[in-house]
């Protein structure tokens, strides 16, 4: 039997918990060394301007976290000069209370085209080259190429994901806190578990105690499979009830100011099969094995070699190929869930301290089950250090105490 599964309700373990103290915001002395970043990077590439359009890189140097709609909202940020705003001007008040830095409003009208008034801007600087946020909508770059068809256009991948690729130690923190009430909401999750349970129950107790501690907005995602549903990555539609000796994942996380947590545990509810601890077990040495090798210098692709090798050795797909990992063994994290770089083959992007990733090289046996232990690990100047330690074993998988 596993020890800290079930015995327990929700509101028994809603009870306990309290809003954590928030960690340190970011300040605007590093958002100022961030814009800096950038313009060597822009220079870099020949870019005279970047525009970033509204999302996670627009609150990364600005602070002003709003979600992408069909209005344009974008910083334009010269390599010199002062920053400038494009906005609706019905949005103007709600934008000077979110902007941390300063910068001029270009504001426009509901019937008048931002794309000429983004362009007209960048002429004004004497602009001849503009480089794209590589998560920009098409159709933003689309009116910006009909509106200056003079405009050489760049991809600004290698500016922006430089910058935020490299996490700072306030940029840690917030990650940290975010990864340690999740893995907490994770414990409390697994007390609840009875049989009869839905995987709709679960999640709902999910959201509420991340919303507990103080998370941005309860669950930013979740995930709770059981059974035979465990086999698919991201679940079958529809809801499970649990039955006795279920196998059980859940896939997690939440924010904080903006900064992702994502972690995923695999155990089982009552008596685990040979089968399914045979296969836990070399998950688990994948997952190990993958962040011993993390340093400095070593391209991206070699983490996710790594744990493939060791499913081969034990009989597995070397590929994306099933029985075997599906997937790519992590992504990069931060004020998005999923970010560049990534451990995946064809990813040769050296590592660097700071870089922060998931660990997950999940193992899926088809239409039976499958095995995903998810923690996050930041590179050090000698290796990598984890957010949260990972799940010990299968039968405890919080601890003999939890």
């Amino acid at each position: 039997m596993t020890h800290g599964i079930g015995g327990s309700s929700a509101d028994e373990q809603l009870s306990g918990l309290a809003p954590w103290p928030k960690a340190t915001a970011i300040g605007l002395e590093e958002r100022v060394a961030r814009i800096a970043r950038a313009r060597e990077l822009m220079a870099e590439i020949g870019a005279d301007a970047l525009i970033i359009g509204a999302g996670p890189s627009l609150r990364f140097f600005t602070g002003v976290a709003w979600n992408a709609t069909e209005r344009l909202v974008a910083l334009v940020l010269p390599r010199t000069g002062p920053l400038k705003m494009i906005c609706p001007r019905f949005e103007l008040g709600s934008l000077q209370a979110a902007l941390l830095v300063e910068a001029e409003l270009l504001l426009w009208e509901e019937h008048e085209s931002p794309y000429t008034l983004t362009t007209q801007a960048l002429a004004d600087l004497g602009a001849q080259s503009l480089a794209i946020d590589p998560a920009l909508p098409f159709f933003v770059f689309n009116g910006l190429r009909q509106a200056a068809p003079d405009l050489a256009l760049l991809d600004g991948a290698p500016v922006v994901d430089g910058c935020r690729s490299i996490k700072s130690l306030a940029e840690l923190a917030l990650m940290s806190q975010a990864k340690a009430m999740t893995l907490e909401v994770h414990r409390r999750a697994a007390r609840i578990l009875a049989p009869g349970i839905t995987t709709a129950e679960v999640r709902r107790f999910i959201d509420q105690a991340h919303r507990a501690l103080g998370a941005d907005d309860g669950s930013s995602f979740c995930a709770v499979q059981f059974g035979v549903a465990s086999a698919y990555p991201h679940g079958l539609p529809g809801e499970q009830r649990l039955a006795q000796d279920d196998l059980v994942l859940i896939d997690t996380g939440c924010r904080v100011q903006g900064y992702n947590s994502d972690i995923t545990r695999t155990y089982v509810f009552g008596q685990a099969t040979p089968e399914q601890a045979r296969v836990w077990e070399i998950e688990k040495r994948a997952q190990a094995a993958a962040f011993a090798a993390v340093k400095p210098g070593i391209p991206c692709e070699e983490i996710d070699a790594v744990a493939r090798r060791v499913l081969a050795a034990e009989g597995f797909s070397p590929d994306y190929d099933l029985p075997g990992l599906p997937h790519r063994t992590g992504h990069g994290i931060g004020l998005s869930i999923h970010e560049a770089p990534y451990l995946v083959r064809g990813d040769k992007t050296p590592l660097a301290p700071g870089m922060c990733f998931s660990n997950e090289p999940m193992i899926v046996i088809p239409e039976t089950f499958g095995v995903r232990l998810e923690d996050h690990f930041h590179v050090t100047q000698d290796g990598a250090a984890w957010f949260t330690e990972p799940q010990d074993s299968l039968d405890a998988p919080f601890g003999r105490q939890a």
